[in-house]
């Protein structure tokens, strides 16, 4: 979702440098949505990179949008834009491009792959990211669709981490039913979502706009979250770690209808972070049919 790839980009906290790499093999939207110019961006990246390793050549390929977040935009023409994806991802010549300037001191690369399968030309972007976060909608063919899917993902990463859009199932009722807990969930959010797409809205950019809409206050603290899993572990004794936990199956709770064509199997252990075990019953709160008072 290209619109909160800009907002996450532009509430990561200071003092990084946040830069956002449009990578969606369909072709681009923020260049046409801001007036960019066609160049720099994705496809002159692709092509300087055959000749540089330069750390900064990722930024040196960038243009500002109104708010000053820098971008490089890809193509909207989608054989173009999977033409510099795929040259990105060739090993003897664009690979490691945004990982050097990801890896630079004081920097975060944000980079919207569209939607991604096994095939994308974006999924070496994926395999070498530091986190991913991906983004559901929580109708039931959406998630019908996702938890067959789990198992795949869990292996496309190390740090997956999933986001709900807008209406639907609520978040209990999707860790529930795919055993994996979302991070949260992208409200809906017109006035910040049209100030970060380029139109009109009683919003305006700077840091005011989206640091004072919903989307972008979810954003920053996604972006919060992101970095704390990032920071390496305190040198304490540690506790054995959720993921050792078992896998809940994926089940309905007696009494409440559960995802229609959500499959009644366990997710992978590689998939999403899990969902918390349900609690046992209280015996105390059992009823005691027949009891006389």
């Amino acid at each position: 979702m290209t619109t909160f790839s800009v907002a996450l980009a532009a509430r990561w906290p200071t003092p990084a440098r946040a830069l956002l790499v449009e990578a969606d093999p369909s072709g681009g939207d923020v260049g046409t949505r801001f007036s960019l110019e066609s160049a720099p961006g994705l496809v002159s990246v692709a092509v300087a990179a055959r000749r540089s390793d330069d750390p900064a050549l990722l930024w040196q390929h960038a243009q500002s949008l109104p708010g000053g977040l820098p971008v490089v935009a890809a193509p909207a023409d989608a054989d173009r834009a999977r033409a510099a994806l795929s040259a990105l991802a060739d090993p003897t010549t664009g690979a490691g491009v945004l990982r050097t300037a990801a890896s630079a001191p004081e920097s975060v690369v944000i980079v919207d792959c569209g939607r991604i399968d096994a095939g994308s030309p974006a999924m070496p972007i994926v395999r070498a990211a530091d986190a991913m976060v991906l983004l559901t909608r929580a109708h039931a063919d959406d998630l019908a669709h996702l938890a067959r899917r789990l198992p795949a993902i869990g292996r496309w990463t190390a740090h997956p981490a999933m986001l709900l859009v807008g209406e639907g199932y609520s978040t209990a009722e999707v860790a529930r039913e795919l055993g994996v807990l979302p991070l949260g969930r992208v409200p809906d959010d017109p006035h910040g979502a049209a100030v970060l797409c380029g139109r009109p809205s009683t919003l305006r950019w700077g840091r005011s706009g989206p640091a004072h809409s919903a989307l972008g206050q979810v954003a920053h603290r996604v972006a919060k979250v992101l970095i704390a899993e990032q920071a390496p572990p305190p040198a304490l004794p540690r506790q054995a770690p959720a993921d050792n936990q078992p896998m809940p199956v994926l089940r309905a709770v007696a009494g409440v209808h559960g995802v229609p064509g959500v499959p009644a199997s366990p997710v992978s252990a590689n998939g999403l972070r899990l969902a918390p075990a349900p609690l046992p019953p209280n015996p105390e709160n059992t009823s005691r049919g027949g009891q006389a008072s």
